[in-house]
């Protein structure tokens, strides 16, 4: 029987322009290890971000055999016992894509918020097209928008952008120019 590595797995899961490479991966893994960790199981595989005062939830993925069994749910509150705000992106909901929906309702269920007042688009390396995604988090302190936009910015600088150039041949947009934040628009 041959294990499918956690990569591919990840791959499979993820559109191609959400995924990093795996020597990005691999390199953060390595090179920033007291921040970036990979949690790997029979069924899942998360790689996320931990500071002092966040967490980042970069790739959490439960295969299909173990889904609705409460492992997802595990996962993310083990994170949570942790105290901090825990921040991720996902896919705006589509109606025609069925899995969008359930994943949002399931942190939704989870107690995320959708911080409204950060927008995020980045230009994918892979496929050269806009790709807009929504910031969900959830906090123990009930913390401000604006404080988890600053956590993001933080995120895309050292962990989406780290040695962009070497490893991509390219560099991502600018942090200013993928995310901003709208004060009108925090509920």
């Amino acid at each position: 029987m041959t294990r499918t590595n956690w990569y591919e797995k990840l791959s499979q899961y993820f559109p191609v322009e959400e995924m990093k490479s795996k020597e990005h991966m691999e390199l953060l893994l390595e090179e920033k290890g007291d921040v970036y960790y990979k949690d790997e199981g029979p069924h899942h595989v998360v790689m996320y971000v931990e500071t002092e005062d966040f967490i980042f939830i970069d790739y959490l993925f439960v295969s299909k055999e173990s889904r609705g069994q409460g492992l997802g749910q595990k996962i993310i509150d083990q994170l949570k016992t942790k105290k901090k705000p825990i921040i991720l992106e996902v896919e705006p909901l589509d109606y025609e894509d069925s899995d969008t929906e359930k994943r949002l309702r399931f942190y939704q269920r989870s107690g995320f918020k959708h911080a409204s007042s950060i927008g995020y688009t980045r230009k994918s390396l892979a496929t050269n097209e806009e790709n807009t995604l929504e910031i969900l988090y959830w906090s123990p302190e009930n913390e401000s928008e604006e404080s988890i936009y600053e956590k993001m910015k933080h995120t895309y600088k050292n962990i989406h952008t780290y040695k962009d150039k070497e490893l991509y041949g390219q560099s991502y947009q600018k942090v200013d120019e993928v995310l901003s934040y709208n004060e009108q628009e925090e509920a």
